[in-house]
């Protein structure tokens, strides 16, 4: 059970990780954007459209890694109180019952959506836009499959906490956490 959580924690920290580098890029496009349009009164619907690609890609499959890090929003009026045994109870409930079915749903209701797409091909409905719709619809799919994972890795760790295999986070996790 620990090696498949680490490695699953580990999936969710390098794409983080890699996605991350996504947003410099953005910033680049995006200055690249505006002192073309601005400096010298040219414009490309195409490169736009990648500052969209790729906040896209940052949002959506930033959500696992963030998940792993606990950066995601959290009302926490009892929580951080609870011990070890009390924060892996809501952690593994919250898992199977919120985490999962939602990312259950988000994938159902997205299924034709992605699928309809990658049949036609789709390509942006703007003149010198870019061809790659579906790849971009597919992060529909992509983005609940990474936070089940990362849900599983998480749902393991508590299930050790429960039975008593474990004290709370690995120490490894506290140290990347600070």
């Amino acid at each position: 059970m620990d090696k498949l959580s680490h490695l699953l924690e580990q999936l969710s920290e390098y794409s983080g990780r890699a996605i991350a580098w996504l947003t410099g890029a953005m910033v680049c496009i995006t200055f690249l954007v505006v002192v073309l349009r601005y400096g010298f009164d040219l414009g490309w619907i195409g490169l736009q459209e990648v500052i969209t690609y790729l906040h896209a890609m940052v949002f959506m499959l930033g959500a696992a890694y963030t998940l792993r890090h606990e950066g995601h929003v959290r009302v926490d009026i009892f929580y951080q109180r609870f011990g070890p045994r009390g924060k892996a109870w809501v952690n593994l409930l919250g898992t199977l019952l919120l985490l999962w079915p939602m990312c259950l749903f988000i994938a159902y209701i997205s299924w034709d959506y992605v699928a309809v797409s990658w049949e036609r091909l789709e390509t942006s409905s703007e003149s010198g836009g870019l061809p790659f719709v579906y790849l971009l619809k597919s992060l529909l799919l992509l983005m609940p499959l990474l936070l089940m994972l990362q849900g599983l890795a998480a749902a393991l760790q508590s299930w050790q906490v429960l039975r008593g295999r474990r004290h709370g986070q690995s120490d490894e996790h506290q140290q990347e956490v600070l």
